[in-house]
């Protein structure tokens, strides 16, 4: 987890150093919805290499974003979710969601 010193000094940016990439929002938006296993993530997200999603997965797990759950099964089962951490960028992810609509609707 990174310390507050090692964070920006402006809010914003910090937001997009935790958040900001294009897959770690869409893989907050399908954790939203429930409990995401590692493939149905990649096989979900169209055009994601193994290596940043499960680089992503690990910057937000270290971050307090999502949690990883073993569970203790043969063959093996992880499932990723969202911490309450990353459950309260909700409002967020609704904004750009309404935004998105919005400016599709009014493309001419």
């Amino acid at each position: 987890m990174l310390k507050r010193e090692d964070l920006p000094a402006c809010p914003v940016e910090t937001t997009l150093m935790l958040v900001g990439s294009k897959w770690k929002l869409l893989i907050m938006r399908n954790l939203f919805v429930r409990p995401w296993r590692f493939n149905e993530l990649k096989n979900n997200l169209t055009g994601v290499s193994q290596k940043v999603l499960t680089d992503s997965l690990r910057a937000m797990e270290a971050n307090g974003i999502v949690s990883r759950m073993v569970f203790a099964e043969v063959p093996p089962r992880v499932e990723y979710s969202l911490t309450d951490l990353g459950r309260s960028m909700k409002p967020i992810l609704d904004s750009l969601e309404a935004w998105g609509a919005n400016y599709k609707k009014n493309m001419k």
